[in-house]
């Protein structure tokens, strides 16, 4: 496939300037030195594509830049036969078309010299200062001499963290991939597949999350091309045959037009054709397409109010199609882009759909980050720094790059960190929630009370029992919505450690690290033996809140024995089964499980008929000192409330319990089944002789019919 055919965009965009003949420029690289008083002829382009952008822009530096990649690059050849200088030019040039300042221009011309040249990171910093050698440091890729197989992961790695300071270089990074896709007809095919793959999974969602909608789009075609070729060609047939002198979308963009020139509205409306892949997506979505499906409607205006001046002419004046109707200036995107999304029925039913923008919003719709510029420059006006900080706060720093920063430096195995990030980037949506502190986070769509509580906490969540979204008691498996208000509940029992269904809810790459960690470190309690049923408690379906109801660390000869039970064997570490909850003066037994420790279960409880019937040996077990004696750590027991349906019967039972001295540790509330509910509570009491008086007052609270200790049958040994 020949570098054109793999060029898609090029029938549906309307460039400012013909494509550049890069070998003609290769040519003119090589012709030798120019004087100091002009640009060198092979990047007038660039200069002119910057200038449109930044007329005051000194070029000096530029030249400069260029003058050394020319000579460093010297005698290199691209595999298409081209000299290896039209690579940078060509990267250059496509930022400087999307806006880029001169600091980044300057990093792209140079940013394969210390990677393939003599060239070292020290003449750079020497010659272009600092911010260039950050930038050319950042996209320089590890030797496979070095790392081996891992060299690809960890030079994305790299390149992500060098992002988190400096958003230029993953820019910088996309031209350079986006040129070296447009000329990948040149290589084998199966190479083609693999760096195609690589574009699609890490490439392009991060253009899409930066908001570089211009570089994205044109890759998607790209990979579209390589990876679904017959596909490819059946859309490149339909854009063809669809194009034509009886255009329905130039019908409808007159009208729009006439309509607003009437109103007083200043606008200009275009007509933006839909790139290969999107074309294929409203395909797919809608089985046959319209005549306005190849395009969309861009209104530009000069500001925000102008947009929704268009917006209600548009509405009043056309029936609008009320379903797709999005506003995203009044809540932009995660990634910048703003404006206004709708779709009105024009002539003879056709249905188009409306971008709505400033001028402003669609630079940075098209070039999404490159578009702000120099985010580090000093403002003149503001007052200067009194202490220098090594790190720069990047105002151009989302929180999905925040969090992926964070996640990434647990995720020490390469292979793990490569995985991780492809699921990660994956997740094409954010969401805003509210802390109760009155900070917010910002989580994948489709993230629940686990992610949050990692989010939030860190390791700490490892002890979380629950938690409340938007007031109201919550299993930590519930999906959080975008504006919820979210409390994280942690255990004060620090030893207690997450479940592993915990990992079938979690969405955040930081909440799954965390977790596999700690089952890591804690081999035994991955997979629980049936005498350790409690580790998934009364809960239904795994439900994490069940899931903290696990064995609770007590207290041997040789250490701290919180509840005070003994066993034969004094060195043996003892815990009481969250099944039953033992609390004195119930008669005891227990089990061994793996690494030696012996959980300790109530007599009567179903585990123990269900050990005994697969032939483990019951360990003697009894209260210190055969009385009962509580230490100050008090006890812990589940019990079950079984009630008819009301209005504020949790808060009215809740009430009971902490009335009563008891610290709910964990609570699970099934659902109701004619007109009535079970709720599962473990409790934490500071003396066991208060639980038949916190058992009668909640049997008191109106609709309460039961109240009776927990017995969960045990699984199937």
């Amino acid at each position: 496939m020949s570098a054109e055919a793999a060029d898609p965009g090029a029938p549906l965009r309307r460039r400012s300037r013909p494509r550049i003949d890069l070998r003609r420029l290769g040519r003119v690289a090589l012709r030798g030195p120019v004087s100091r008083d002009r640009l060198p002829d092979a990047i007038s382009h660039v200069a002119e594509a910057h200038r449109a952008h930044h007329p005051d822009a000194d070029l000096t530096i530029l030249r400069r830049a260029y003058v050394l990649a020319e000579s460093s690059h010297r005698g290199q050849m691209r595999k298409s036969g081209e000299p290896y200088i039209t690579h940078p030019l060509a990267v250059t040039l496509i930022l400087a078309e999307l806006g880029a300042e001169t600091t980044t221009l300057t990093a792209s011309l140079l940013h394969d010299t210390v990677e393939d040249t003599e060239v070292t990171l020290d003449q750079v910093k020497e010659q272009f200062g600092d911010e260039v050698c950050y930038l050319v440091d950042g996209v320089t890729k590890l030797e496979k001499v070095d790392y081996g197989a891992a060299a690809e992961p960890e030079t994305f790695r790299k390149m992500l963290v060098a992002t988190g300071n400096d958003v230029r270089v993953m820019s910088i990074k996309l031209a350079d991939r986006l040129h070296n896709m447009r000329t990948l007809g040149v290589m084998r095919p199966e190479k083609q597949a693999r760096i195609a793959k690589v574009t699609r999974d890490v490439l392009i969602p991060l253009a899409e999350r930066l908001g570089v909608q211009a570089l994205k789009t044109e890759l998607e075609d790209l990979v579209f091309a390589i990876l679904h070729p017959e596909e490819y060609e059946e859309t490149r047939a339909l854009i063809a045959a669809a194009t034509g002198p009886d255009d329905p979308l130039e019908t409808i963009a007159d009208n729009v037009t006439h309509t607003l020139r009437d109103a007083g509205i200043s606008a200009e409306v275009l007509i933006r054709p839909r790139h290969f892949v999107s074309v294929h997506r409203v395909r797919r979505k809608r089985g046959e397409l319209r005549g306005t499906d190849f395009g969309r409607l861009l209104v530009l205006v000069g500001e925000d109010a102008d947009c929704y001046a268009v917006l209600g002419e548009l509405h009043t004046c056309f029936t609008p199609v009320i379903s797709e109707f999005k506003d995203f200036i009044a809540a932009p995107k995660f990634n910048l882009y703003q404006s206004l999304h709708t779709a009105v029925v024009g002539p003879e039913g056709a249905v188009a759909e409306v971008l709505i923008r400033t001028h402003r919003m669609h630079k940075v719709a098209e070039a999404g980050v490159v578009a702000l510029g120099n985010p580090y420059a000093q403002d003149p006006a503001a007052p200067p720094q009194t202490e220098p900080s090594d790190e720069r706060a990047d105002p151009t720093r989302p929180g999905w790059l925040s969090r992926l920063l964070d996640w990434q430096e647990s995720a020490t195995d390469p292979d793990t960190f490569w995985t991780t990030l492809r699921d990660d980037l994956a997740q094409d949506r954010e969401i805003t929630v509210f802390r109760t502190d009155g900070g917010t986070l910002g989580l994948p769509a489709g993230a629940s009370c686990v992610d949050a509580a990692y989010a939030q906490y860190g390791d700490l969540a490892h002890t979380a029992i629950g938690a409340r979204v938007n007031g109201r008691l919550a299993t930590l498996s519930t999906v959080l919505s975008d504006g919820d208000t979210v409390q994280p509940l942690l255990a004060q029992d620090t030893a207690s450690g997450p479940s592993p269904d915990w990992l079938d809810h979690a969405r955040t790459p930081a909440a799954r690290i965390a977790i596999t960690g700690w089952f890591s470190d804690h081999p035994d309690e991955a997979k629980p033996d049936p005498e350790t049923a409690d580790a998934t408690g009364p809960g239904t379906r795994g439900e994490p809140a069940a899931a903290t109801e696990r064995e609770a660390p007590a207290r041997s000869r040789s250490g701290p024995r919180p509840t005070g039970v003994v066993v034969d064997d004094p060195n043996a570490q003892v815990r009481l089964a969250g099944c039953c909850t033992p609390v004195p003066p119930d008669e005891l037994t227990g089990f061994v499980v793996r690494g030696g420790a012996v959980t300790v279960h109530r007599r009567e409880c179903p585990a123990v008929a269900a050990m005994q019937e697969i032939g483990r040996a019951p360990v003697v077990a009894r209260w210190e000192d055969g009385e009962g004696r509580e230490s100050d750590a008090g006890c812990r027991v589940t019990l079950v409330a079984e009630s008819f349906g009301r209005p504020r019967l949790l808060a009215d039972l809740t009430e009971a319990i902490a009335t009563a001295d008891a610290a709910i540790v964990s609570a699970t509330v099934e659902p109701p089944s004619e007109q009535r509910v079970r709720h599962t509570y473990t409790l934490r009491l500071p003396d066991a002789a208060g639980l038949p008086g916190l058992m009668r007052a909640m049997r008191d609270v109106a609709g309460v019919y039961d109240v009776s200790r927990a017995q969960h049958p045990a699984p199937a040994g």
